[in-house]
């Protein structure tokens, strides 16, 4: 029993130093929602600021462990008397919960490029499971002026119920139930001495 708990230390070990950080290039990324007004119009909105991270030990990005943290404070549905109204205590209440975050929990293959993403969602003070589709694309290496970078794709889409999280005070035949999740990123792999560093 012994030898056994050993062994499994001693993997999980090697695992956690041979782990890869991939950071998100801001650049091309979006962290999106969109949600339907008066049961007629799709409204699509999103965070302006953002930190995407992957942690992955295998090349491939497959046993991928994905943490994500979003200001509130930064909503942008390009409408200001809207944008305000959705920080306030009626929605998000962005003073007392300034921070949206995501940390997975699994990362299951499905086909192909398509993988099952399940994590703890945490919004307006509230944690829940979630699990959401996501297609990951790559590593790929490529060249640029600096050398030459591994660089995946990460898009994710689900959709989540805004009442799980405490959200919103209009009625569903105002703003629905349902909120779509649209995120996609493109993450470049960081070297072991840059990521350590952060």
């Amino acid at each position: 029993m012994k030898s056994f708990v050993f062994t499994v230390a001693a993997f999980l070990t090697f695992s956690v130093a041979n782990a890869q950080t991939w950071a998100v290039d801001k650049a091309h990324s979006k962290v999106g929602f969109s949600v339907t007004h008066l049961m007629l119009s799709e409204v699509d909105g999103n965070f302006k600021t953002f930190d995407v991270k992957i942690m992955s030990a295998k090349p491939d990005l497959s046993d991928a462990m994905i943490e994500l943290t979003a200001d509130v404070n930064s909503i942008n549905t390009e409408n200001d008397r809207r944008d305000g109204h959705l920080k306030t205590p009626d929605w998000f209440d962005a003073a007392k919960f300034p921070t949206l975050t995501f940390k997975s929990t699994s990362f299951k293959k499905v086909d192909g490029k398509k993988y099952s993403l399940t994590g703890d969602l945490t919004m307006h003070g509230v944690t829940k499971p979630v699990t959401l589709e996501a297609v990951l694309t790559g590593p790929v290496t490529m060249e640029n002026p600096r050398g030459k970078q591994e660089k995946a794709g990460l898009k994710i889409s689900g959709t989540i119920k805004r009442s799980d999280f405490g959200v919103g005070s209009s009625s569903t035949a105002v703003v629905s139930e349902e909120v779509e999740i649209k995120a996609a990123g493109e993450f470049v792999k960081q070297d072991t001495a840059v990521a350590d560093k952060k």
